[in-house]
């Protein structure tokens, strides 16, 4: 019985200890828990506010922080029982490496896509061309593709780490966009008043900006006649529509006026040689 009774009060601080690292343990598990999903909501509702952060990306970051947190509670809970948490990091780091280099080209997507969500460079609705040969307008940016319906309907699926690294042209980013129009004067017609016909329909297009102004000059001498080069500014929505209008005005004004359509061909004639 003194056996016993010695035992237990022997036992009694240990008891104790396990006792208070099972409390401390419980209210850092409790405590991380709780800040963990604090942050996580602060995240979201300052990500949601913001015009930087693209919507997709915001649960993604949610989680990332959450989960971050726990697994860092998770730990510290562990080492409260003696658990050597170096190894047991060193173990995960491992393991991650060994994940990462097994998932090497998906990791690499989800980089490029979350890169392309955040620093925003094409955005869904944009009309693109990349350096890679694909173009159209961007459907949807998502974690491992890039979905792009091309302008003439068909859909192309693109890894997140080709757009990434290929030469973005974005069409849409600006709002105004210049036209050049080249336009064939036959050289027997008077260019002075080709260039004012042109320049009075340019000008009176309800499409063409004032800001800049447009301008009508003469450009190059070609094969069929002299070039006349439109530059004008529109809106860049209204951009085909605009050179689609402008060609065809242009043309049957011409005609109207008694411009001659351009030569076909060259006009070739023999000289005498030289003495």
């Amino acid at each position: 019985m003194e056996s016993a009774l010695s035992s237990a009060v022997a036992l009694m601080p240990r008891l104790v200890d396990m006792g208070l690292n099972l409390l401390v343990a419980v209210a850092i598990l409790i405590i991380g828990w709780w800040t963990s999903a604090l942050l996580g909501k602060w995240v979201h509702h300052v990500a949601e506010h913001s015009g930087r952060v693209e919507r997709t990306v915001i649960p993604m970051l949610k989680t990332t922080v959450v989960w971050a947190i726990r697994v860092f509670t998770l730990i510290a809970v562990l080492a409260r029982f003696g658990v050597q948490t170096a190894s047991l990091i060193a173990v995960l780091g491992a393991a991650g490496l060994a994940v990462g280099l097994a998932l090497q080209g998906t990791l690499q997507n989800i980089a490029a896509g979350l890169m392309l969500l955040i620093l925003r460079p094409i955005r869904a609705g944009e009309a693109i061309a990349l350096s890679s040969g694909a173009s159209g307008t961007v459907d949807e940016i998502g974690l491992f593709i890039t979905r792009i319906v091309q302008f003439d309907g068909i859909v192309v699926l693109l890894p997140n780490s080709t757009v990434w690294t290929a030469t973005i042209t974005n069409y849409s980013r600006n709002t105004q966009r210049r036209l050049d129009l080249p336009v064939i004067v036959n050289y027997g017609d008077d260019l002075d008043a080709a260039i004012a016909l042109v320049s009075r329909i340019v000008a009176a297009h309800p499409m063409a900006e004032a800001d800049p102004a447009p301008i009508v000059k003469a450009n190059d001498y070609k094969d069929t006649g002299t070039e006349i080069n439109v530059r004008v500014w529109s809106k860049a929505s209204d951009y085909w529509d605009l050179r689609w209008d402008l060609f065809h005005q242009i043309r049957v004004a011409m005609i109207r006026e008694g411009f001659r359509p351009p030569a076909q061909g060259r006009d070739v004639r023999e000289t005498a040689p030289r003495a």
